[in-house]
């Protein structure tokens, strides 16, 4: 923890106690406005994907840049914006707790396990999503099972608690004007609870969800945290600056940030997306012609693959995804960033 002469002249620093204190807090806070703003940056392409993986009859003829263009002619700019609001109620806790279980689970990995480098990164990010703790169980990660158990129930615990909210956000998003099912978010829990089989209807598609969330958080703090240390140690002058809030640590400028991050967004996001195409179709079950074909994870990838094969199938708005996703993870990793340095956190 930076002493507060090295926070920077002028800097109003709390004392050290209240600092480490609060730490998990700032840490908290962070990765929830990280989180914010990555989604809310790029909500209509994500409306695009949702309409396009489902096969949304409005929309299934058309290509990604078409439907992007077709969306406002036919709803308005604000129909790009359709769930947003479901997400944002949904993301925050969701990306506080990914950003500060990893940067906790490194810290354990290193300390309990003594892995450090490249692969502690990888299994950082993968046990960030709360997945990682079932192949290492409490008590072999530490002898009591102590801080790596309970992050990892965190991770869980987060995807359980805020699924229907994403739920909700898919159906909300796969409306088109005129034809609208729900009429906001309390409507929809309400409809889905009521017509779906109560609770059990907000958790299709969950299984695709955390086989998938390893896979997807593991490569993409991995490959961010790999090209920032390698860009740190290579080219420290170049890509490098000292931290706002500790000019002892160095951290990557602004805009080296963000093609690191869009970088490690697209890698991570071409590795899991057939569990994604995998998890709308089943989430958007109840409103498709086909949902008695996708009940369970794996009838849903034979179905989308035997219908539609792997390009326009499960691989389906996967260029979309690439334009999602590199500009998302972008400002998820430089936010996350900039906050750490304003919240004193490195």
């Amino acid at each position: 923890m930076a002493s507060p002469a090295a926070a920077g002249p002028g800097a109003a620093l709390p004392p050290g106690a209240a600092r480490r204190d609060f730490y998990w807090l700032r840490s908290f806070i962070a990765g929830g406005v990280a989180g914010c703003c990555a989604k809310t940056t790029t909500a209509p392409l994500d409306r695009v994907k949702i309409l396009l993986q489902a096969h949304n009859h409005h929309y299934k003829h058309l290509g990604v840049f078409s439907t992007l263009c077709a969306v406002p002619k036919k709803e308005g700019y604000l129909g790009l914006y359709k769930g947003n609001g479901a997400m944002m109620i949904r993301i925050f806790p969701y990306g506080a707790i990914q950003f500060m279980a990893f940067d906790q689970y490194k810290k354990v990995i290193k300390k309990q396990l003594g892995i450090s480098g490249h692969v502690h990164r990888l299994m950082a990010g993968s046990m960030a999503d709360g997945f990682f703790i079932f192949y290492f169980p409490r008590n072999k990660i530490t002898k009591n099972g102590g801080i790596v158990g309970k992050l990892g129930d965190r991770g869980i615990t987060a995807v359980i608690c805020t699924y229907p909210l994403d739920m909700v956000r898919v159906r909300l998003a796969f409306q088109v004007k005129g034809e609208h099912k729900y009429m906001g978010i309390i409507h929809a829990f309400k409809m889905i609870y009521t017509k779906e089989g109560g609770f059990s209807g907000f958790y299709r598609g969950l299984m695709p969800t955390v086989v998938g969330m390893a896979p997807y958080a593991g490569f993409s703090f991995f490959t961010f945290g790999t090209l920032k240390s390698i860009g740190l140690a290579q080219a420290p002058n170049l890509l490098g600056r000292p931290s706002l809030d500790n000019p002892d640590v160095l951290v990557l400028k602004t805009h080296v940030n963000l093609l690191c991050g869009g970088i490690a967004g697209a890698i991570a996001q071409t590795i899991s997306y057939p569990l994604d195409v995998t998890r709308r179709r089943m989430q958007l079950g109840a409103v498709l012609p086909d949902s008695e074909k996708c009940l369970t994870m794996v009838q849903t990838l034979k179905y989308v693959y035997q219908q539609h094969g792997i390009r326009r199938g499960l691989y389906r708005g996967l260029s979309l995804n690439y334009i999602r996703c590199i500009p998302s993870q972008a400002v998820a990793f430089t936010t996350y960033e900039l906050m750490k340095q304003f919240l004193h956190l490195n």
